[in-house]
This record gives C-alpha cells, sequence and structure tokens, in this order.
C-alpha cells in the first residue's frame, strides 16, 4: 500500500512540474499574494495554535490541509494541496509515519524562502514510540525502509508538548515577519498561560482520583497524556491501528481487567461506534460501566471550527471525561 501511494504521489509532482512555474509566475512570494503572509498547516491542533499565535491577523493567511476530517493515518495530498504547500511562507506538519509524503512536496517548492517547521524535531526526546502493552492487540506491520523507530504521532494530546511547540512556533513567526514580532510575542504569552492553567488541572484532577489506570475498548492515541500525568492503561489497539475488530483474547482480557479493577468507565476515542467497549461491559458481566469518550483532535473539520471548537476547548472537554473516568473529586 505504502509503495502504491508512493507512486500516486510521483504522479501528482509530475503533473504539477508543468503547473508550479506558472503558479510562481502570478503569486509565489508572500508580496505577490496582497502582501500576506501565507502559512500552510496539516492537522487541526497545529492550525489551531497558529490561529492563537497570530491573533488571526488579516495579513496572514492560514490554511489547514486535513479540514474535512479525513485520516491523518490515510491522507494523501491532492494536487491542489501541493501547490499550497510549494509557494506558501511557512509549511508546519507533525513529520510522522502519515507525513512521508512531506519530503517529496518540500522538494517541488517555488518558493525559495519558504520555512518548514517539523515539530517531531522540535520535540526531539519528548517524542515516544508507540507499544504493545499487555493484552493489547498487535498487527503486522510493514518493515520501516529506513530502519527507524515507528513514533507516536499524535503529540498535540500532550499540553507540555503544545507549549514547547508553540514557544518554537512563535519563534520561527517572529523571524519571518518581524513587524509583527511584537504581537506575535504577545499572543505566545498570554496562550502558553492558558495551556499551562490546564495542564495545572490535569495535575490537580489526577492527584484527586479515586483510580489511576484508564481502559480503552478503541484504539489508543493518548499516550503522551498518559505518560504527562502517570497514568496506567490498557487498550484494545495501539493508536494508529487500522484494526477494527478485537480478538477473543484481546476481549477477555480486557474485560477481566474491568472487572478485576473496578474501572467506573471504558474509553472510546471520538466517532467510534461503541461495539468493542459495549462487548468489554458486556462480557465483564458488569452493569454499573459507562462508556465515555476522549476526543483525539483527528476529525476535526472547518465546520467545526466556525462552531468555535478549539485546542483549548477539546482538552477542557477532555479533562472533565478524564475526571468522570477516574473519578477525580478535584
Amino acid at each position: 500500500m505504502r509503495k502504491l501511494m508512493k507512486r500516486i504521489l510521483l504522479i501528482i509532482l509530475s503533473a504539477l512540474m508543468l503547473v508550479l512555474p506558472f503558479a510562481g509566475c502570478s503569486g509565489g512570494s508572500a508580496g505577490d499574494n496582497g502582501g500576506k503572509l501565507r502559512i500552510v498547516t496539516t492537522v487541526f491542533p497545529i492550525y489551531d495554535w497558529l490561529r492563537e499565535l497570530t491573533g488571526e491577523d488579516e495579513d496572514i493567511e492560514l490554511t489547514m490541509l486535513l479540514d474535512n476530517g479525513a485520516d491523518l493515518h490515510s491522507y494523501q495530498p491532492t494536487a491542489d494541496d501541493m501547490i499550497k504547500i510549494s509557494s506558501c511562507d511557512m509549511f508546519v506538519y507533525v513529520g510522522g509515519e502519515s507525513d512521508k509524503w512531506v519530503d517529496d512536496a518540500l522538494k517541488e517548492s517555488v518558493n525559495s524562502d519558504m520555512v518548514s517547521v517539523k515539530l517531531s524535531d522540535v520535540l526531539a526526546d519528548k517524542l515516544r514510540e508507540e507499544e504493545l502493552v499487555e493484552g493489547m492487540q498487535g498487527e503486522e506491520e510493514e518493515e520501516e525502509e529506513d530502519g527507524e523507530p515507528e513514533y507516536d504521532e499524535h503529540i498535540w494530546l500532550s499540553l507540555k508538548n503544545a507549549e514547547l511547540c508553540c514557544a518554537e512556533l512563535s519563534a520561527r513567526l517572529r523571524e519571518i515577519d518581524s513587524k509583527h514580532a511584537d504581537s506575535f510575542e504577545a499572543n505566545y504569552k498570554s496562550y502558553s498561560e492558558k495551556l499551562k492553567a490546564l495542564d495545572g488541572d490535569y495535575e490537580k484532577a489526577v492527584k484527586a482520583a479515586k483510580y489511576d489506570t484508564l481502559l480503552f475498548g478503541d484504539r489508543f492515541p493518548f499516550r503522551y497524556l498518559t505518560e504527562d500525568y502517570s497514568l496506567k492503561y490498557y487498550a484494545a489497539f495501539i493508536g494508529c491501528s487500522a484494526e477494527t475488530e478485537a480478538s477473543f483474547k484481546t476481549i477477555r482480557f480486557l474485560s477481566d481487567k474491568l472487572v478485576e479493577l473496578g474501572l467506573p468507565a471504558v474509553i472510546t476515542v471520538e466517532k467510534s461506534d461503541k461495539k468493542i467497549a459495549q462487548t468489554l461491559i458486556d462480557t465483564s458481566g458488569r452493569n454499573d460501566v459507562e462508556i465515555l469518550s476522549l476526543d483525539s483532535m483527528q476529525s476535526v473539520t472547518s465546520e467545526n471550527l466556525k462552531q468555535g471548537t478549539n485546542y483549548i476547548s477539546v482538552m477542557e472537554k477532555n479533562l472533565e471525561t478524564l475526571k468522570e473516568a477516574l473519578e477525580s473529586k478535584e
């Protein structure tokens, strides 16, 4: 599948070789775009961080590529996406397994001054490899072509990571747009305080909780969050798993854990059909268990943004869910 996607991307790039020179002549720099600074991001959390850092300045054109709920793990850029990336002034992405296509896209840039920010490089030693914990159902993975470990891509599900990323993005913004440097710095300081305050709320809630373990009847994209607050977890699948059916062995293990630990809830991720979670509850024989959902922010759309969804609001909602799942008194 990966080889097929690479061939498709090469076909798109070949086609763009004919189109991009003309795109460059008609507006390949910020100055040619009505003086606007053009910033392109991949996923919602990065987009929203930049929206906060730039203050939605009218001199800045901010674009989110995955704006229609597309799955991060299977996303491939369209020709239009490639043109946006090629001619932008700043491109920001995570840099995980799902972003393998980015290297080829950046080679076709017609803006020689374009700044690209790979957030996995910014976090460096903060990155964590995906792991198979006890009871989790494994899947056959394609061997990595470069032999490098596969890191968990969901870096934004840590408020501590978010603060580090925003500090870097603020610095990059000030470098490429000194005219608005003071505004960028002020916006960063204000947003950083909000992130740190919410991080403190999470710490208080976990300290005041009855339980210290989460059980996911679903994929598990929350490793960074659980590690931040020293929470234990069990799950059916790893965070980027494409599996949808759990084995009897996995169901039995997780349902036994539900009984053994006396946990009040089984967790799912957004848009889950909750079938595995319900099966765990039914198998456990308990009728006092809730199904709760944590939002991994992998399917936020432009429509959600119009309705007021933002990174802080989602993490606040996740905190309330966490409190319920852990029976926190905070």
